[in-house]
């Protein structure tokens, strides 16, 4: 076995210890995931006999049709590192473990399909219903606000329209309606800024409360989008670009890798 690692090539003209890599990586990287259209995997390691001592050359993924933690689908995500240090032993038992932490450059593509349904997500519910902020029970005579039937639409330079209804308790629903900017702020946190608020279709009575509502909704979403609460275990994301183009969201960064995660 170890000689066909330092040397063997197929037909092809590539190297034998590479085809085991990608196949290894490519069954590791798919249970990052909780489901995945395609997942890419291409580890450069030659030659081979480097594998020996635990070092690769390069390693890249591309994943499409990506789900993380059950409810957050990505379009597209993609990594790509130099050299890696890697544990030969967890290669022969089928898995890829890393030897020490690396960084790779990294490129996610989110739909506006997706980013309407991870507002369905329990992670994201339980942060918009049932609160008891006194800026909002100051509006509903002291009972819970809820936010629901939220949607997102991608807009150009940069921002959002986002539509939902808030319930009060009351026995009737405030719509809201408003265009805001999305930033990425610390590199972390995506930010929600310069709402617009839009009443022209909003009851005439209920204008006031809508708008007070609506504020209210851009300061929570503003404090809800931190990369840390979606990483994948062993994995955080590091963004420096964000940029609108028709329907998708597309982040361009780095990953900082301790270690493979285990599976969602």
């Amino acid at each position: 076995m170890l000689g066909g690692l330092t040397g063997l090539t197929d037909p092809k003209g590539t190297d034998w210890g590479e085809q085991m890599l990608n196949t290894v990586a490519s069954q590791t990287i798919r249970h990052m995931f909780t489901k995945s259209e395609s997942v890419e995997v291409s580890v450069r390691c030659y030659p081979s006999s480097k594998l020996l001592q635990g070092s690769i050359d390069s390693f890249k993924m591309n994943g499409r049709g990506l789900v993380i933690r059950k409810d957050f689908a990505a379009e597209e995500i993609s990594i790509e590192t130099d050299a890696v240090a890697i544990d030969f032993s967890s290669v022969l038992s089928g898995k890829l473990r890393l030897k020490q932490p690396t960084q790779a450059i990294a490129h996610v593509v989110l739909s506006e399909a997706g980013i309407n349904d991870s507002f369905k997500a329990e992670l994201v519910t339980k942060r918009l219903e049932n609160l008891t902020i006194p800026a909002l029970t100051a509006l509903s005579g002291g009972k819970p606000v809820s936010f629901t039937e939220v949607q997102a639409q991608l807009l150009p330079k940069n921002r959002l329209r986002i539509a939902a209804k808030a319930d009060l308790n009351n026995g009737k629903l405030v719509p809201l309606k408003m265009t805001l900017a999305v930033a990425i702020e610390r590199r972390r946190r995506i930010s929600f800024k310069d709402p617009e608020i839009e009443l022209d279709q909003v009851p005439e009575a209920q204008r006031d409360v809508s708008q007070s509502l609506s504020l209210a909704l851009v300061e929570i979403l503003d404090n809800m989008v931190d990369l840390d609460r979606f990483d994948l275990d062993g994995v955080k994301m590091r963004l420096n670009r964000l940029e609108i183009e028709g329907q998708r969201m597309i982040f361009s960064g780095y990953a900082e890798i301790e270690r493979i995660p285990r599976n969602p």
